[in-house]
């Protein structure tokens, strides 16, 4: 079995389960008082019986179990005295290999078996980190914190309306990725009430939302669609493992393309002229180019004005993907919804002129020194913008 399955194992079978993205705060190079995973206050019950007080500090040590390796002897603890109000995971022991600066951007799961026993694992590579989302059904969006175990049942009663009103009006199982990402938005914008206005005005907050939306969407299209199935006993090993491949799959399938869909919603809302997938040298296809490929293949056309933009939900290891897909753009600007960057990754894109451009709560998961130089959707938005005028 591999690490990837492993974690995933561990957190389906776990009582309760948490995942994070490592940031320079964890790894102790944005020069804080010490080392040591920060952990989200809404993950309280990962350890502790009721929430930390301020005022107070108060400390459960557990065993914990790396990569079904080796085992530390560690301690979740609550700062609540003076200033301070926060959670962390520290004694790690000697050589720990997991809080450096390289392990920035890697996702951390941990999983409690008892209340003193814990399995924890880190993924590094963009396609376990995806995997792992999509076998647990989350999004980036939806780490450090606890994994839910189903759908939150908090969510806002007309938009679980809206939900149901979209599957039950259905004629096929499970619709193309375009129709659901687009469902979705719409309901969390008609539940919500949002404006062009307030869209144009923050887009980062925006994509977000709808990111968050589209997951419950169809977390909920697939409980209404597999209900009966998993009720009833799996005739064979064979056709167990053939219904689990065909629900991942579809996981995969959707989410490889969510992101481009609701971006490209936002630059409609926003006015900008754009085309998506087209084709450039050597049969390249960008996933958006600005303002078109006329332009592009127009020698007189200003090459500043010239923009692509490229979207993956991770990209510590894919963002060299999008270096050749346009010539005659020099720098690549490239969305992601990766949450950390080691410093040598980043002086790596540096030196081969990608820009990074985020959602604005992500910003202050990348190193302090870093993070005047990475964009903003918002601020992408507006450089387009000027480049249109």
């Amino acid at each position: 079995m591999s690490l990837l399955e492993k974690a995933i194992q561990s957190a389906q079978q776990s009582e309760i389960a948490f995942s994070k993205f490592i940031k320079p705060n964890d790894t102790g190079s944005t020069g804080a008082h010490q080392a040591g995973f920060h952990l989200h206050k809404s993950s309280w019950p990962l350890f502790f019986d009721t929430a930390g007080e301020k005022g107070s500090n108060k400390d459960h040590f557990a065993t914990i179990k790396w990569q079904d390796d080796f085992e530390t002897t560690s301690r979740f603890i609550y700062y609540g005295k003076g200033t301070r109000d926060e959670y962390r995971l520290t004694r790690f022991g000697k050589g720990f290999p997991y809080l450096t600066d390289d392990n920035v951007g890697d996702l951390l799961v941990i999983a409690k078996k008892s209340n003193d026993y814990f399995e924890a694992f880190v993924l590094s590579s963009d396609e376990d980190i995806e995997d792992f989302f999509t076998a647990l059904n989350i999004s980036s969006t939806e780490t450090n914190g606890i994994i839910p175990k189903q759908l939150a049942q908090t969510a806002e009663n007309r938009l679980i309306e809206c939900f149901m009103q979209y599957i039950n009006a259905l004629a096929v199982d499970f619709p193309p990725t375009l129709e659901i990402a687009t469902n979705a938005r719409n309901c969390y914008i008609n539940s919500y009430g949002i404006t062009p206005a307030q869209i144009k005005s923050n887009p980062d907050k925006q994509i977000l939302k709808w990111l968050e939306t589209e997951y419950d969407l169809f977390k909920t299209l697939e409980n209404d669609r597999y209900s009966a199935l998993i009720k009833k006993p799996f005739s064979s090993v064979e056709e167990l493992v053939v219904s689990a491949n065909t629900i991942l799959n579809r996981r995969k399938s959707r989410a490889g393309k969510s992101l481009e869909h609701h971006l490209e919603e936002v630059f409609r809302i926003s006015e900008l002229i754009f085309q998506t997938q087209i084709t450039t040298e050597n049969n390249k296809k960008p996933d958006f180019l600005f303002p078109n490929i006329e332009a592009y293949n127009n020698p007189d056309f200003d090459e500043n004005n010239l923009i692509l933009l490229a979207s993956k939900t991770t990209c510590k290891d894919r963002w060299r993907q999008i270096l050749n897909e346009a010539d005659r753009i020099k720098t690549k600007h490239l969305f992601t919804l990766q949450q950390g960057i080691s410093k040598n990754q980043l002086e790596e894109m540096k030196q081969y002129h990608v820009q990074l451009v985020v959602p604005k709560a992500y910003i202050s998961s990348f190193p302090p020194e870093y993070r005047a130089d990475i964009m903003i959707l918002e601020q992408f938005v507006k450089r387009v913008n000027e480049t249109q005028d």
